[in-house]
């Protein structure tokens, strides 16, 4: 049985055999549905890509006001959009190392201070033009301005100047920043024609996809680029963005095969998804983490001893047991982990509800409600885990309210608007990355108001610190003030967790981010 199983197996690698010839020859030798799937699954990527085809991906975090402006994306679905149409100039891969794309060479001056990149040579624009390095230097002049609204603008401010000279843009920093080539890799800085100055939302980008239909909050569809520069991307002839916020609906739908993937599977259902016999689940650990995020300097969060207090009156470890199931780990109150190389390791917080309640009365609060914002969109089990969160800080003392929000609008009206909120963040390549983003005091994205002038100069000379161990010194010095003083409650790090149909080849689990860090569409393809 097995020579003539491996035969099957030869004649689809060769592409003489589909997969329902497979499965029937399959079948007939007694063979469960389960392990037929999984060999056919290995014989078609041991085969290679293949083109055409139609992707669909069922996604949380879509709603009616997103839009295809690079600058402005902040949620699953227009992270998802921006890879299919756009490219940056270099990414971040799953080794964590730094891959050229739009520049095919990067170089530094000794310092650190001055960046070169060498744009390719032959990319095209979908609107016909070709891309230079005049573009490039645009796309970073209208997202590092002021209004901007990028939410990469943080990650710019450091920029003296800027120039072009031939093929090459150039950048020079007011000091210098060894990890400068991994800010270019955010997903927000997507190179537009003229930088997007004249249209930002038209969802014109150099990447390996067209777009063809943009209906915000429900769904996105893209067409293969003929003119794609890499022939190692973009295999499927279509592929479509579906708006699916509810997590039973989108399993549903992966289930049912109306889509290829799902994002942001509960770990309630992996294990059901995964005994389907056309289904896996894919996980991979990183820097993403599950949040409750505090403003520091609106009532009553600005007073340290009432965060200590919540702090305290959460209990990690039944969170992570109860919502995560086993995709995860315990966080420690700060937005880094082991999954960035220059981590060091903080004295873990345990729930302790004595503690919290001595922190509670010193914080002189009234006793009133506090109110914690969230929906199901905030991350996976997030109405679950703010119902653990109330009960353990009730057995403390503290009177936590919540507010459960619609999911249309949360990512433009609750967060970074409402001072106590349920969230998520990915994470980034680089702690210095990380911290540039959400709690330098300048950043937009600064979504617990954290504004420290001592901890800015701590990031900065981290910043410029060539040495990695000097510079992991700082950083430890800088998780441990945010553990203790911070406004970010982080009680889990999240797998990214997905559901994948077997049809789907060439699945690479990235621990650099969610949906192979924004790239599924551009690197797999479909089994015929």
């Amino acid at each position: 049985m097995k020579d003539q199983l491996d035969y099957y197996a030869g004649r689809v690698t060769a592409g003489k055999m589909s997969r329902r010839e497979f499965m029937g020859k399959a079948a007939a030798l007694g063979v469960s549905a389960a392990v037929a799937s999984t060999m056919f699954a290995d014989a078609v990527q041991a085969a290679g890509p293949t083109k055409g085809g139609d992707l669909k991906l069922g996604s949380i975090g879509g709603e009616s006001t997103n839009s295809l402006d690079p600058a402005l994306a902040a949620s699953q679905v227009p992270y998802a959009n921006l890879y299919h149409f756009g490219e940056t100039l270099v990414e971040v891969a799953p080794d964590g190392s730094i891959e050229n794309r739009v520049a095919e060479e990067v170089e530094a001056s000794a310092d650190a201070k001055t960046w070169r990149f060498k744009i390719r040579s032959g990319i095209e624009f979908h609107n016909g033009k070709t891309l230079t390095a005049e573009d490039v230097m645009r796309t970073i002049e209208r997202h590092s301005n002021e209004e901007s609204q990028s939410g990469a603008l943080g990650l710019l401010r450091a920029i003296e100047s800027m120039r072009v000279d031939g093929n090459v843009f150039e950048v020079t920093l007011d000091g210098p920043n060894a990890d400068l080539p991994y800010y270019f890799a955010d997903y927000h800085l997507m190179i537009q024609p003229d930088g997007g100055f004249d249209n930002p939302a038209a969802g014109i980008g150099s990447g390996p996809y067209i777009t063809e239909l943009d209906e915000p909050g429900v769904r996105h569809l893209f067409r293969r680029n003929p003119n794609y520069w890499d022939s190692n991307r973009g295999h499927v002839e279509t592929s479509e963005v579906i708006v699916i916020n509810d997590a039973t609906a989108r399993m549903a739908a992966l289930q049912s095969g109306q889509v290829h993937v799902a994002n942001r599977v509960d770990p309630k259902v992996a294990a059901l998804l995964n005994r389907a016999p056309n289904l896996t689940v894919r996980n991979a650990s990183g820097p993403g983490h599950y949040v409750f995020i505090m403003h520091v300097d609106t009532e009553p969060f600005d007073k340290n001893e009432l965060r200590l207090a919540l702090k305290y009156a959460i209990d990690r470890e039944e969170m992570v047991d109860k919502i995560l199931r086993g995709f995860g780990s315990v966080g420690n109150d700060t937005p880094i982990n082991a999954a960035y190389p220059l981590y060091t390791e903080i004295e873990q917080r345990a729930y302790d509800p004595e503690k919290a309640a001595e922190h509670y009365a010193k914080s002189g609060h009234d006793g009133s409600p506090i109110i914690l914002r969230v929906s199901d969109v905030a991350f996976p089990g997030a109405v679950e885990a703010a119902q653990l969160f109330q009960q353990t800080a009730q057995a403390a003392g503290i009177p936590l309210e919540l507010k459960r929000e619609p999911g249309d609008g949360y990512w433009s009206e609750v967060w970074n608007n409402q001072p106590f909120c349920a969230s998520y963040w990915g994470g980034r390549a680089t702690q210095d990355q990380m911290y540039s983003t959400a709690y330098l005091s300048t950043a937009d994205w600064n979504d617990t108001r954290w504004k420290r002038e001592d901890f800015d100069k701590m990031l900065l000379a981290a910043r410029a610190e060539l040495d990695p161990a000097k510079r992991k010194a700082i950083y430890a010095d800088m998780g441990q003030m945010m553990h203790n003083e911070g406004g970010l409650i982080a009680p889990m790090f999240n797998d990214f967790v997905n559901g994948v149909n077997t049809a789907v080849q060439g699945w690479i689990d990235d621990p650099t981010g969610d949906m192979m860090s924004g790239t599924y569409s551009s690197k797999v393809w479909l089994a015929s």
